[in-house]
Formats: structure tokens, sequence, C-alpha cells
């Protein structure tokens, strides 16, 4: 660990990556870090690109796949308190990169502003759901997003204005190493509303997901106009096995890791459903997993 001298207390060696993903799956990373400040994190990352180390942020592991065989270089996740705060000054929310999105979501309902409350099953880091611009049919987070705080693979710490910031379909212009910070934009409403239809989405999105217990993750985009679910389904899918990975009978863009499941089992099952989509339905899948 020399090229890392001095991030001692910060650094762990072959830290298993499983426990930090919602497939329980996949092998180490050489190096994984947990910054206090943000002053460590620039400092790290740039140690990091003095040596050309390869660098990967870990958010919330809700929407990754780790391979069996680990991965080299550092993984870094925002964990401590300083990337969690969340400050209101309405109608607007100054969050950090490592506030879970859930945590974003209930607070600005909490505090009567409107936007956000149809993201509020959907899991993660708010890093993680802005560089993917995470949604659902009717709202996503990049339409109320104003300005962004980033670090870059160089570690420089710059500021990304909203005539910046370019948003589609899961995906956004925010694909800096690091995003530190992110500004909101919301609109005021009554909280007693906004806390019944906050409930209304919980209870919808959770019945159509695979069960809290199940180690699982969403696996395609929806092609435009489609739903990936529903086009698995039809291609007969759902309860398809390779080893010990799973289609799901509650939600067919789903894979479900049992507990002899393998990173390899996985993408075995994405390859085949892949496929098979596409001879039968003549649709090509693309993949809204991560996969390391």
């Amino acid at each position: 660990m020399n090229f890392l001298s001095g991030f001692e207390k910060i650094v762990r060696r072959d830290e298993p990556l499983a426990m930090h993903t919602w497939f329980q799956l996949g092998g180490p990373a050489e190096y994984f870090a947990e910054p206090e400040t943000t002053d460590q994190l620039v400092a790290l990352v740039r140690r990091c690109a003095e040596h050309q180390v390869p660098v990967r942020m870990l958010g919330g592991g809700s929407n990754l796949l780790v391979g069996d065989a680990g991965v080299p270089g550092v993984a870094i996740r925002l964990s401590a308190p300083e990337f969690e705060k969340i400050r209101v000054e309405p109608p607007r929310i100054v969050a950090g990169g490592g506030a879970k999105t859930g945590r974003v979501v209930t607070t600005a309902v909490h505090s009567g502003l409107a936007g956000l409350e149809g993201l509020v099953a959907i899991p993660g880091t708010l890093g993680g759901a802005l560089h993917g611009n995470a949604g659902t049919q009717s709202t996503n987070i990049g339409q109320w997003t104003t300005s962004a705080t980033v670090i870059t693979t160089a570690g420089e710490v710059c500021r990304r204005d909203r005539d910046d910031l370019h948003f589609e379909y899961r995906r956004s212009s925010l694909d800096d190493l690091v995003i530190l910070q992110a500004t909101l934009e919301l609109e005021q409403d009554d909280p007693q509303e906004l806390s019944r239809r906050l409930q209304k989405q919980w209870i919808l999105r959770k019945a159509a997901q695979p069960m809290g217990h199940q180690c699982a993750g969403c696996v395609f985009k929806n092609p435009r106009g489609m739903r990936a679910g529903e086009l698995i389904e039809q291609a007969g899918l759902k309860g398809t096995r390779i080893g010990g990975a799973i289609v799901s009978d509650r939600h067919a863009n789903f894979i479900v890791a049992e507990p002899e499941c393998t990173a390899n089992d996985v993408l075995r099952l994405i390859d085949l459903v892949r496929g098979q989509v596409s001879d039968r339905l003549g649709v090509d899948l693309e993949l809204e997993l991560e996969i390391w």
C-alpha cells in the first residue's frame, strides 16, 4: 500500500464488495476507502491519479454487479456524515452525494416540497441517482436538479450549473468521478397531501418488486415506449434459472440471487434473457445494471 501512504486509516485491503451490493455477490476490491472529509477524498483521488491507479465510486450498490474475481484499484464509498448532509432552503434542497435517495425524498415531503415523491422507493445514493438520472414513468431526478459540485478523475473540484447539465432516460452529463453535492429546486405544496402521495407510491412500487428479503437487482432499461419487464414476460422467461440466478416471478426485469448464486450465474442469465428477447420479439435490451 506504499502509494497510499498516509491514508491507512481510511483504506482497507481486499475488502469483500458483496456486502456492499444488493445482489450480495462478487469478489473483493483491491483497496476500499471510506474518506471522512472532502479534503481527504480530494487528496486520495489526486494520489490515485498521480499513480495511475483506477478509482471506482460505490454508492448504495443497488444497481451494481461485481464480478466474482473482484476489481483492481481503489473503490471509494461516501459513507461519512459529511457526505450525507441534507439542508432545506425552500424551495430548494441541498444534499450530499452520499445521502440516501429515500432520505432526500422524505425530507422534501416533510418540508412541503413537491416533485420527488414519485422516487420514494428508488434505492441508492443521491450521487448514483444523478449519475443515472433515476426516475419513474412520470418523473426523474434530473428535471429538478439545478447545480452539482463534482470531483474529476484528476482530483479537481468543479461546479456544474443548470446550463452544463443534460439529463436523458437513465443517463446524465454528470459523468465525473464523484458527485459531491447537488441542489434540487422543487415546488411548495401541502405536506399532508405530499405524504399521502408518497405512501401510495411506496405501496405500488413495493408490491411490484421482489420481496425485501431477496438479493435482487433491476437489470435492463425500458426501451422507448415499452417496458423491459413486460417484454421479458412476453418472451416466457419469468422464473428462468441459471445456477442460483432466477428471473423474478414478481417483476421480470429483476434477477434474484439465491444463496448458491455467483456473479457469473447472473451474467449468463442476462445474456440468455437478452438473446431470447431479441430472437422472439426483435427488441435489443440495454443494460441498466452496472457491471464491475
